[in-house]
């Protein structure tokens, strides 16, 4: 790309672009697009592998009679085949203010913000499907949408949702169920739906409204961005822990004290919402913000592609 804008140099970098530019996003599902491509169709062809046989009408290509069936049983049958296509994929981008957490001045230089980490995940999601010549949508939320980019190919779209990435700041409070209600009737049909957020809202809530969108005929993949202090909980001493999605709320606690039942409730969630994604079908892979994000990706989509 010749246009690119400063976003776009620190979003994909080269280095990082090089050590992901192999790697390919595949459809799970069968998925509906408009061109030629990686993702097997629902729509019967006559263009790659065969699907199966069905009676001839009036009307069909002829030179796809199957001869040696109409020898055995006298009988005119066409063989049918299965089309590939291109993929619909639609990228979540959750901006609420407990993404915001993350120490920007750690010495660790891959330690970020979880919304930076997120960025330059989406980005990179972007940048492979363009490549595949495949369509991508952008949603950037957190308790509302705040702006969206329906699927569409090509170098001007990646380039618009590079911009918005690189333009995103942190907002309100985290209602994952309540965006996800509001974008059903707006999805592509039979669609890759990638959510890049740290999924802390009510489990159950959350994990039906996933379940309502792949009920819809999409594939729903949760990319969940984790703080290793979430995780952890490393506080030793007298600490103030602030809440990010509501001002001036604070309060001032010995971490002995709440470590294991935090921990507790920590563990417990997570559980929730692995095993509710797991019984709905829904592909759930948790990443830490100090991980190099194209090392997470990169171990993500060579496991997937290993399933596919």
């Amino acid at each position: 790309m010749n246009d690119e804008s400063p976003q776009t140099f620190e979003l994909l970098d080269p280095g990082s672009l090089a050590r992901i530019a192999h790697l390919e996003i595949v459809a799970r599902k069968v998925v509906e697009g408009t061109v030629s491509g990686l993702h097997r169709s629902p729509l019967h062809g006559f263009s790659t592998d065969f699907l199966q046989h069905r009676p001839y009408s009036t009307g069909d290509d002829l030179r796809y009679l199957d001869w040696k069936i109409f020898g055995r049983t006298d009988r005119h049958y066409v063989r049918q085949f299965e089309e590939e296509t291109n993929l619909r994929a639609t990228i979540f981008v959750d901006a609420s203010g407990s993404m915001d957490y993350g120490d920007e001045g750690a010495k660790d230089e891959h330690r970020v913000s979880k919304l930076h980490y997120a960025v330059r995940m989406a980005a990179a999601l972007a940048y492979l499907l363009v490549g595949q010549q495949d369509e991508v949508g952008l949603v950037i939320f957190d308790d509302t949408v705040r702006k969206i980019f329906s699927p569409r190919s090509g170098r001007r779209q990646l380039q618009l949702i590079l911009d918005a990435l690189g333009s995103v700041e942190v907002g309100g409070e985290t209602a994952l169920s309540v965006v996800l209600q509001e974008m059903l009737p707006r999805l592509p049909r039979r669609g890759l739906l990638i959510f890049l957020s740290d999924a802390f809202d009510e489990a159950q809530s959350f994990v039906n409204a996933l379940a309502r969108v792949h009920s819809a005929h999409n594939e729903v993949v949760l990319m969940q961005i984790l703080d290793r202090a979430e995780i952890e909980f490393p506080f030793h001493t007298w600490t103030r822990f602030e809440n990010l999605e509501s001002d001036d709320e604070s309060i001032r606690l010995d971490p002995a004290q709440i470590r294991a039942t935090y921990l507790d409730r920590f563990n417990e969630f997570q559980e929730a919402l692995k095993d509710g994604c797991r019984r709905h079908g829904i592909d759930t892979v948790r990443m830490v913000s100090d991980q190099p994000y194209h090392e997470s990706l990169a171990k993500y989509l060579f496991k997937r592609g290993r399933k596919s």
